[in-house]
Parts: structure tokens; sequence; C-alpha cells
């Protein structure tokens, strides 16, 4: 009933919040604490039961029941090291979305909270589901509440960012629906077993010209979710409009949730077309890095910094699924989980910093360390990991698909390592622009309080860890990786992804 229980739990919650909402809206932020509390007892439960799981390709947890059998149906949800990882992501930067709200949010707590809840359930769910109909089910599920998280929370031109994240991730999904019900009926033809089980659909995986075109169904929303050029220009729009846990959960999760989708299904399913398309993706994902961080660093909204941040990042993530090689990959999830922490961290900052200004301009900053030294502190330490400073955990992600990629192809890796410098232009930039310097608009504000020290403490900790010590999160994703790298990299790259010395 775990897994059962890791997606019930914020839904039942999500409820119970609305519901107490309407009365005290304090009592929907400790419903919508408690709640995911719970699910972070329950993570922690799972990891300490065995980690990532055998390498033999058995599951951590499972739980298989027929839904509609007359359709091949199943409810079926399991976790591995990869899911697990990411489902504790989930839940942590739920848990800091939670805190980063408790005072911005002051109208409709309960319906907010219902939302944000709901958004995570779904987000879990895509993670742990493996029947591609249920899974299409959680990816729309998760769209619909972080529309209205956007449209009725977020700033000044909310309705329209979040209409232009709905039709992008929805016109993309109904592409990825259309990609499933292609799947499962070339599958049927060729086997006569009609399924949208993942566990049987990926020892058959399609080639050819048929294969190639259901793959780009599935390409289209995984790209456009990560998102990769040139479908990202939703981002910054719904990132810059969003209230302080919209924007952590888009950048921390929702990002997360399209590069998980080529790790799980994308490269096993289709292993012939995405091979040939790999030179393609890394192209794609080296445009990215480098795209993002100068359009990071043409902003003045912090907001839309950060978002453009993002893009650059993921174009990291992207060029590590598709060098298919053992290091890039471990970089590419290390890399997933170092960026939700560090961006969610900066996106937080920038909530407080609004909350506290009433301003996103970047230009209207200025000497706020003298101010707020707790907060400038804070931003430092996260702008530096979003740079890639040694000793924090991008770099080494970062530094892991560099190594990678370079196997695949040398020119394109030392073009994306270009986005390194880029990304310490537009770090120190803004940390020159808003925290040092003079104040020359008399700014008197309050610095972070407790429970605002106690969330950024939490994401502090996290990235310095995986900065310092790695080895656990690899260990973790290890056997899962393995898997898809056997089934998804030419014969002649598949690598062993334990560390030497490791059993």
């Amino acid at each position: 009933m775990i897994l059962i229980l890791l997606i019930l739990v914020p839904l039942a919650g999500g409820l119970v919040a609305w519901l107490l909402g309407r009365r005290a809206g304090g009592a929907a932020r400790w419903t919508a604490l408690a709640a995911l509390t719970v699910d972070a007892a329950l993570v922690l439960g799972l990891w300490a039961q065995g980690g990532g799981g055998a390498a033999g390709g058995t599951w951590l947890a499972e739980v298989r029941q027929p839904w509609i059998p007359q359709l091949g149906v199943s409810f079926l949800l399991a976790l591995d090291g990869l899911s697990l990882l990411l489902v504790a992501l989930t839940v942590f930067l739920g848990l800091v979305a939670v805190l980063a709200s408790w005072s911005e949010i002051r109208e409709r707590e309960g319906f907010f909270y219902f939302n944000l809840l709901w958004t995570l359930a779904g987000i879990v769910g895509v993670f742990a589901a493996l029947d591609l109909f249920l899974f299409y089910f959680f990816w729309e599920l998760m769209l619909v509440p972080m529309y209205f998280l956007i449209a009725i929370w977020g700033h000044e031109r909310r309705i329209y960012a979040a209409m232009k994240f709905f039709v992008f991730t929805q016109a993309s999904g109904l592409l990825m629906l259309l990609a499933i019900l292609a799947l499962y009926f070339l599958h049927g033809r060729d086997s006569g077993v009609y399924t949208f089980d993942y566990t049987l659909l990926v020892g058959a995986p399609l080639a050819g010209p048929a294969g190639a075109l259901v793959m780009w169904g599935f390409l289209a929303a995984f790209l456009v979710k990560l998102p990769a050029l040139p479908v990202h220009s939703w981002l910054p729009d719904a990132h810059s409009q969003a209230p302080t846990a919209g924007s952590v959960v888009l950048a921390g999760l929702l990002l997360k949730t399209g590069a998980y989708g080529l790790l799980r299904f994308v490269l096993p399913l289709f292993p012939g077309p995405a091979a040939d398309l790999a030179p393609a993706m890394l192209l794609l994902g080296a445009a990215g890095v480098i795209y993002g961080a100068l359009l990071a660093f043409a902003q003045t909204d912090l907001k839309r910094l950060v978002a453009y941040t993002s893009v650059s990042h993921m174009g990291f993530v992207l060029m590590g699924a598709f060098a298919f090689s053992p290091l890039a990959m471990q970089g590419a999830v290390l890399q997933i989980i170092c960026h939700g922490i560090s961006t969610g961290a900066l996106f937080v900052l920038a909530g407080m910093l609004y909350e506290r200004m009433h301003t996103r301009d970047i230009t209207r900053m200025g000497g706020l360390w003298h101010i707020m030294p707790r907060i400038g502190a804070a931003a430092m330490l996260f702008a530096m990991a979003s740079l890639g400073l040694p000793g924090l955990g991008n770099f080494l992600g970062e530094f892991l698909v560099l190594m990678g990629a370079y196997q695949s192809s040398a020119t394109i890796t030392v073009v994306a390592s270009l986005g390194l410098v880029a990304a310490t232009v537009y770090s120190l930039w803004l940390l020159q622009r808003a925290f040092f310097g003079r104040n020359e608009a008399g700014w008197r504000l309050p610095d972070m309080g407790a429970r605002e020290a106690a969330a950024l403490a939490a994401l502090a900790v996290a990235i310095v860890w995986l900065g310092v010590y790695p080895q656990p999160v690899l260990d973790t994703a290890a056997p899962a990786l393995e898997r898809v790298q056997q089934t998804a990299a030419p014969h002649d790259r598949v690598g062993s992804l334990r560390v030497p010395g490791r059993p």
C-alpha cells in the first residue's frame, strides 16, 4: 500500500486543506505540511528498505491490479532507484513550497493548498506509473491544478502566462497520447498482446519508420516539458508570473518529468530511433545550454533570469540522456536533482525579495547585503551552485555530463562547456547588481525569519551534501540506469555504472 499512499495522502490532504481553509487559512497550511510530512516518512521508509533495488531488474516496490482488463489497462505502480530519487525530490521541494507560501498566500488559502497538493500527487504518479494509460492520466492530472496556481495567485500577467503554459503542455500531451495509442496497436499487431504495460512494451521495442514516428510523439511532450529549444518560450512567462510555490514546483519538479520521460520511456522503448537521433539531440542540448545562459544575462526581471538558467541547465540533462554514456547518464540524474534544489532555492529567494520589495526589477535593487545579510549569504551560495562552483552539487552533474558527452562528440561538448563561462557571468552580475554596490533606493527591509531560514537551510545542506558526497544518490540510481543503458545504448557503448571498487 505504500505506493498508493504516496499518492493518496496528498490527494486527501488537498481536499481536507480546501475544506478547512474555508474557515481558517492557518488550518490549510498546517494540513498541507502534515500531508507532505507523512509522504516524507513513507519515502524514507522505502529508501531504508533497499535503496535502488537489485541490478537484475527487480523493483523496490510494485503494485499491480487489473483496471480495465478488456483494454489491457492495469493499475501498475513501481519504484526503482531513479523514480525513488525523484519522488523524494518531489516531497522535499513540496515541503519547501508550503513553507515559502506560509505568509505569501492570504486569499483562498484552502483552494491554493488543494491545487498545490494535487499537483504534487500528479507528479508522484508520473514518476511511479508504469502503465502508459495510467502514466498519461497522472501527466494530465498535474497540469490542471498548476494552471490554477498560476492563473489565480500569479502576478499581473498571470492569465496570459497560465494559458500559454496550458496550451504548450496540453498540445504536446495530446501528441503523446496519440503515440501511446499507436504503440498499443502496433505492439498488439506484432505480438498479439494489446497492453499498456511498460514492462511488456520495453521487451519488444519498435524500430524503423513506425518506431521513429511514435517516438516523436513522446519526444514532443517531454521536450516541451524539459524544456528544450525551440519549445521553451512558455517557461519564462510561467515562472515570472507564478507565485513562489508555483515557480518552485515548475522549476524543481515539472521540468523533471520531461527529463524522466526521456530516460524511462524514450530511450528504452525506442533504442534504434533514439540512437539515430542522438547527434541532433546533443546539438540541441548544447544550443539550449548557450542560449539559456545568454538570455539569462539579458534579463532585468529576477524571476525571468532564473527561468532562463533552467533552460540552460536542462540542456545538460538532454545531452546526458542522449550521449549513451554511463558517466553522462549519471551526470544527468545528478543534474536533475541539483538543479531542482538550487533553482528552487533561487525562486524562494526571489519570492522573499518580492514580498518585501514588491518588485522583481534587478535594476531597482542594490546594496541589499548590508541590510539583509542572511538573504545575501543564501543568494551567494545558490548563485555559486548555479554557476557550477566545485564543492556544490551542480558542478558534479555538469562535469559528469561533459565527460560522458565528450566520448560522443568532442566539438559539441566544447561548445556546451562555454555555457559554464556564461553562467559565471550572469550569476556574478546578479549578485553584484542586487546585493552589492550602493543602496540608492534607500531600502530598509527585514532579513529572513526563522521559517524562511529553515527552508533555505535544508536546501543548502542538500546542495552541499550532493557536492561533497553524492555517492549514495549515484548508487541508488545505478541499477535503474544500468537497465536503461543496456536496453537503449549501442552494444559498443554499454559500460558499468558501478564505481570501481564498489560491489
